[in-house]
């Protein structure tokens, strides 16, 4: 049973004027007492209820009696987006990453999964709708054993047709994989996500075996080597990050930055503040590359 429902039942017992607490909480639904008072921090500090509690009758009251609970239904398409944005922060590891697996933990709360003041951004990830209907795919079918047929673009951008063993999800340097043993090559290779242009789930299961953990070389897990960017900024930067991207070092207004995700770095370069991109080089093209198609896209200069 979700948090909510308990909520709901705590909100009631208060309305009732029965000084409800975290111990009726616990026995009401057999759940503990730690489990019950974070149940009610939740209730004060997330729904803004004016919770006050009254030592005479060992219980909570609202201190403002028109207090109403937030309407907390969610439709299924609701939980879906929760869950896949649950599982990317499950799964952060970078700046502040043990406060955002604390969100993680709070957003499953409201997914019916199992397992304040603070000044930190969340990372923005974003919720493709196809990429969150094959990660619940998947997930069904790594629970269940399940083979799939799926194609897919590898890394050197061909088309991959294969029957697939879904073993695990995984999250490395912001994106996510599935790793998979494809029975006609022998080997088991790991696929983006993003990179799945059709998934099929069969009705067939598989038998697991350790041979299916051999990695395979048609497609090896990602290098977790960072890139690094040396950028002249128009002023000085605070902190150790610029905007989420680890800073290296700092000369002047000359820093190095670090960086995984080419793409995701190009699109910020668009958007934020700085006054020379120095090096490397070949971000530098990508860059100009980049901002020659936007230009010819807005009929400013002709295509060539």
């Amino acid at each position: 049973m979700s948090n909510m429902h308990r909520i709901q039942w705590f909100d009631q017992q208060i309305i009732l004027g029965s000084y409800p607490n975290s111990t009726k909480l616990a026995q009401q639904f057999e759940i503990s007492k730690r489990q019950a008072q974070r149940d009610i921090e939740y209730l004060e500090m997330s729904l803004r209820a004016p919770l006050l509690y009254v030592a005479k009758h060992r219980g909570y009251c609202y201190e403002d009696k028109a207090y109403v609970l937030p309407h907390l239904y969610m439709t299924g398409d609701e939980k879906k987006v929760l869950k896949y944005l649950a599982h990317r922060y499950r799964n952060y590891h970078y700046d502040n990453a043990d406060a955002i697996r604390r969100v993680a933990q709070l957003l499953e709360r409201f997914t019916d999964e199992q397992g304040s003041g603070s000044s930190f951004r969340l990372p923005v990830f974003e919720a493709n709708p196809r990429m969150m209907h094959n990660l619940e795919l998947l997930s069904h079918a790594v629970r269940q054993k399940l083979v799939v047929q799926m194609t897919y673009t590898d890394n050197q951008g061909a088309a991959r047709q294969a029957q697939l063993y879904p073993l695990k999800l995984i999250s490395q340097v912001n994106a996510d994989y599935i790793a998979a043993y494809c029975a006609r090559q022998r080997l088991k290779i790991t696929v983006r996500l993003d990179q799945i242009q059709q998934l099929i789930l069969t009705e067939s299961h598989y038998e697991y075996s350790e041979d299916m953990e051999t990695d395979g070389t048609d497609n090896p897990p990602p290098v977790l080597k960072p890139y690094t960017a040396r950028i002249q900024m128009l002023r000085p930067v605070h902190g150790d990050t610029w905007k989420g991207y680890p800073i290296l070092s700092r000369d002047g207004l000359l820093y190095r930055i670090s960086f995984y995700d080419t793409d995701a770095f190009l699109q910020y370069l668009l958007v934020a503040e700085w006054k020379e991109l120095e090096s490397p080089q070949w971000l530098k093209k990508k860059l100009a590359h980049l901002c020659q198609q936007t230009l010819q896209r807005l009929g400013v200069v002709k295509r060539e």
